[in-house]
């Protein structure tokens, strides 16, 4: 018999950590519960910008639909109709259409490298977003990688002197939060933060709920997924999942998370990113030296796997338009937890 794969954060007690708080810190957490600002995130249609007609407005049109605060999309999703294939006319439209819609852009890039913020800062000028996400992708030793995307971030400034745009960082199975926060200080930026993934940080050999008491100062951003926590050569691998079928401690995050901020809400999006099926092997391990090369590695993709893949398109769909409501209702969840402690 095979013994199912038990994860530290898996069992936390959520609801506890609420009973905890007294009640004039229950009660903002209800209201930050009830208006989060959720985000369609592109890559829960990676395979139908690949493989399928699905094209920027499409997720506008999504995020519209259901309520949305705004999206998050790469500006190569989509490929041939992607951001970054659009003309300046085609990136105003674009833009234009967002807000007749009410909703926020945040683009993202997977690159530090100068070329791909300078592009893509220019991308988010013209459609008026209001945020970047990008991650080094580097090869090579932690304090190499950790140099050069130091030196990259420092350039953000001169590309958007007029500070129209928040800069997120965010972790990518690569770097710890130690890192990553030294990182973030050393380029001095105010308006350059932290994204945080629900389960990226599993491959750089971390738990979320230690990952989000590291990064909590810093983080602006947020990507929402579950996955399985796969033993991997001694570290830890993910297999993304539907919300609430893995081992992330969904309902714990989101709480630590709508805390964050004293006055206002610290942080400005949650974007849904559904990945199901995709998968990342471990990159960091119990027993590497004090500097462990990073091997190359691509931008995320997911495999569509064999069969029909009309079915697969139509099943990431479904995928998405259901973590929606699985998120909707641990937010109502939360609310009305935070709510009973509030007034106790």
């Amino acid at each position: 018999m095979t013994v199912p794969y038990t994860f530290p954060d898996a069992t936390d007690d959520w609801q506890a950590r609420i009973a905890a708080l007294s009640p004039a810190a229950a009660a903002p957490l209800a209201a930050r519960a009830r208006t989060a600002p959720l985000f369609a995130h592109a890559y829960a249609f990676h395979l139908n910008f690949r493989f399928g007609a699905m094209a920027p407005a499409d997720l506008l049109a999504h995020a519209a639909r259901h309520g949305l605060t705004g999206v998050q999309i790469h500006v190569e999703d989509g490929e041939g109709a992607s951001l970054a294939a659009m003309t300046g006319a085609e990136l105003a439209a674009f833009g234009a259409e967002a807000r007749r819609l009410g909703l926020a852009v945040h683009v993202e890039t997977s690159s530090t490298e100068p070329a791909d913020l300078a592009r893509t800062v220019a991308i988010a000028h013209a459609t008026g977003a209001a945020a970047m996400r990008c991650y080094p992708r580097y090869e090579g030793r932690v304090s190499q990688i950790m140099a050069r995307c130091i030196a990259d971030l420092r350039g953000l400034a001169a590309l958007d002197p007029e500070g129209r745009l928040r800069f997120t960082l965010e972790q990518h199975e690569d770097l710890t939060s130690a890192e990553l926060v030294q990182i973030v200080e050393a380029v001095g930026n105010p308006r350059l933060g932290l994204l945080f993934d629900f389960g990226n940080m599993v491959n750089a050999g971390e738990t979320p709920l230690a990952a989000l008491a590291a990064q909590g100062r810093w983080v602006r951003e947020v990507h929402v997924k579950d996955c399985l926590v796969v033993p991997d050569r001694g570290g830890w691998a993910h297999r993304a999942c539907l919300s609430g079928e893995g081992h992330l401690p969904m309902r714990g995050l989101l709480v630590g998370l709508l805390l964050l901020g004293d006055e206002a809400p610290q942080v400005r999006a949650f974007g849904l990113e559904e990945e199901e099926d995709y998968f990342a092997p471990a990159l960091r391990f119990p027993n590497e030296g004090p500097d462990p090369h990073i091997p190359a590695r691509s931008a995320s993709f997911t495999d569509p796997g064999p069969g029909d893949l009309a079915a697969r398109l139509r099943r990431e769909v479904e995928a998405a338009e259901r973590q929606l409501g699985v998120m909707r209702a641990m937010l109502d969840e939360i609310a009305t937890e935070a709510g009973k402690q509030a007034r106790s």
